[in-house]
């Protein structure tokens, strides 16, 4: 069976319990449940469908367990080890800020200004698919690299740092 990773936009450990996600999405007949980082990356095994499928499956599952639910975009590990494997930042011309991130989207984005795009020392570097990868520095400010992200490309999108990533792609 084809392995897969939800990724959650919103979950914290104040707002849902890694257990009862497990629980909600065992519940739902996904199999090989395993949840990662306390953060709503869950990966699991389940009959190949279309990654919307599985998404609504899971916002579902979460409604039904939960009594609420988190939007979820879903990557085939598959997906997620090739991304790694061809490191497309290089191509997308990184400089080498400290930190790299990646925003899933469910379609294909569409950014509201050409990329790439600089601020407070975040750059939004280009997309390759449905995903957009980043780079930033930490700033005094908080989250710039958020700010430009959902100013760019909106708030339906969830973010995770090129190391979650690679731990999702192993799970």
């Amino acid at each position: 069976m084809p392995r897969y990773v939800a990724l959650l936009r919103g979950v914290s450990p104040m707002n849902c319990k890694m257990p009862e996600l497990k629980a909600a999405l065992e519940s739902a007949g996904f199999s090989n449940v395993k949840t990662l980082l306390s953060s709503g990356n869950v990966a699991f095994d389940t009959r190949k469908a279309p990654e919307a499928s599985i998404e609504r499956k899971c916002e579902a599952a979460m409604e039904q367990a939960l009594g609420r639910s988190f939007m979820t975009i879903v990557r085939s590990q598959q997906h997620l080890q090739a991304l790694l494997a061809n490191d497309p930042y290089p191509a997308l011309g990184a400089s080498g800020l400290p930190k790299r991130v990646v925003s899933f989207m469910r379609s294909t984005p569409q950014p509201k200004a050409p990329l790439p795009q600089s601020q407070d020392g975040a750059c939004l570097l280009g997309i390759v698919g449905h995903d957009i990868f980043s780079e930033y520095a930490p700033h005094a400010d908080g989250p710039a690299f958020m700010r430009l992200i959902e100013k760019t490309f909106g708030k339906e999108i969830t973010t995770r740092t090129w190391d979650t990533v690679r731990k999702c792609s192993a799970a």
